[in-house]
């Protein structure tokens, strides 16, 4: 790759990991940029793995310097979300086409009705803060959501949001606190099979590492800044953005 191209794939992947962390739907930026330079869709699905490795240990970190963490739960999350990222990544490995294209958009749209409608979470709550509700039925589905994380990881973050907030009843803070851990957990067992299975272009994969490392670092500070009206208007608009382009503009 040229110096060009891994400044590209640097600047793609800081836009990447401030959305990713804010909201979801950032590897919709890497995963093509990728593609569009000419490596095979596996590849470029593996290699972005490390992108997100590399944002998520920083906001994990933003979030923990801000005084933000629970690592209990984000742990027991974390392995439910890994035993379906393994078997997701074992097809993963794979896949390819355009269909994939319109599965992530349904998944866009509905998540995106699901966390526009119903009750308003952003209203203060008893149990909305740090408490969860629903424990056993959150880490089923985590399992789920991990399968399409190991799967093609594209628009993952749109269904362990929903999860961690509508589900569990955390708030978006909080949401997005654990996201990031349960992404840094299962995206390494995803990785590990993508890296036994395919080619993974690791300058490249370096180069967005750099990119989404400084944007996650970044999206967590601004997701504790702004709080959940905030993070919801963004969730709302990237979902909306990338749904049409996937629909509309393959």
């Amino acid at each position: 790759m040229t110096h060009l191209d891994l400044a590209l794939l640097a600047v793609a992947g800081f836009a990447s990991g401030w959305i990713n962390v804010i909201a979801g739907g950032g590897s919709l930026l890497t995963v093509p940029v990728m593609v569009f330079m000419g490596l095979p869709g596996p590849v470029a699905n593996g290699t972005n793995r490390l992108s997100i490795i590399a944002q998520s240990i920083s906001a994990i970190a933003a979030f923990r310097s801000q005084g933000f963490s629970d690592f209990r739960l984000s742990a027991t999350l974390s392995v439910a979300a890994s035993i379906g990222a393994y078997f997701g990544a074992r097809i993963g490995v794979s896949l390819d086409g355009v269909w994939f294209n319109r599965t992530v958009a349904a998944v866009m749209i509905a998540v995106m009705v699901l966390m526009a409608t119903g009750e308003d979470k952003s209203k203060p709550r008893a149990d909305a803060s740090a408490k969860a509700k629903n424990l056993v039925l959150g880490h089923g589905l985590m399992i789920g959501a991990g399968f399409w994380g190991g799967l093609i990881q594209i628009g993952v973050g749109f269904l362990l949001m929903p999860i961690l907030y509508r589900v569990m009843g955390l708030d978006l803070v909080r949401v997005n606190m654990h996201k990031v851990f349960i992404a840094l957990v299962f995206t390494s067992v995803a990785f590990a099979v993508f890296a036994s299975k395919v080619e993974i272009v690791w300058e490249a994969g370096a180069a967005l590492a750099l990119g989404t490392a400084v944007g996650g670092w970044m999206g967590a500070h601004a997701t504790i800044k702004k709080g959940e009206k905030f993070i919801k208007r963004a969730l709302i608009a990237v979902l909306a953005a990338m749904a049409v382009k996937l629909l509309f503009f393959p």
